[in-house]
């Protein structure tokens, strides 16, 4: 039976996750971060397929990744080299989607005092993705290539978990789908089988109160805007 306090607690830790984008260097116990692995494994997975796997990456590992991608972000040429394995977005936008994304860019660069010609600030911006936004730990996400739509939709619950639970230990995070650009040096770095994909990064770590962009807290669409209820 769920107590009153168990539903507080729930909803608390799913309404209390953002995207942080400024970390503490506080460490993370590697038992913490086993056991928020462990409780998101028991998200649902189409006949208990569970297709994730998970990459844990701190101290020289993490760095060694963080200078390889930002190298490769930072130099035009191979920047160009680099594409994702898999469209994130859709390649043609429509209202209501381009205008929570413009939205949403332009609330956080407005808090960071970037304006539209500030491009080098954008990039500086973007690139701190790949540091894990300094965060001590960084996660990517691989599945096997086999697996087909279904299994990214066990993903995303998974994925889900993962930062619910890491909300229950007082941690914050960002899943990252800025990583799945440089998609072949993870692979090399991390030494993944051929039939291991990207599916994103996580950044994984206390937030930095005191930094401006944690600030930032997206708007959700009203119930009636997404939800038909159906019936007496």
């Amino acid at each position: 039976m769920i107590t009153n306090s168990a539903q507080q607690a729930v909803d608390a830790a799913i309404t209390s996750r953002r995207s942080i984008r400024a970390f503490l260097p506080t460490p993370v116990a590697r038992e913490d971060i086993a056991a928020i692995l462990e409780v998101a494994s028991r998200a649902p997975s189409g006949t208990n397929t569970q297709p994730w796997k998970v990459h844990v990456l701190t101290g020289t590992a993490r760095e060694g990744l963080c200078a390889a991608i930002t190298a490769a972000y930072q130099d035009p040429e191979q920047n160009g080299q680099h594409q994702e394995e898999y469209p994130y977005y859709p390649r043609e936008w429509k209202s209501p989607y381009i205008d929570r994304r413009r939205k949403v860019g332009w609330d956080l660069y407005a808090l960071l005092g970037l304006t539209r010609e500030n491009k080098a600030g954008m990039a500086a911006q973007h690139a701190r993705n790949f540091t894990f936004f300094d965060a001590p730990v960084g996660l990517i996400f691989t599945i096997d290539r086999i697996m087909e739509q279904g299994s990214w939709l066990d993903y995303g619950m998974f994925l889900q978990n993962v930062m619910i639970a890491a909300r229950a230990r007082g941690l914050d995070t960002c899943p990252q789908a800025a990583f799945t650009q440089f998609h072949r040096i993870i692979a090399e770095r991390l030494a993944l089988p051929d039939n291991e994909m990207v599916v994103c990064g996580m950044a994984l770590g206390v937030a930095d109160p005191d930094r401006i962009e944690n600030s930032l807290v997206t708007e959700r669409a009203p119930l009636a805007a997404f939800a038909t209820f159906v019936g007496d």
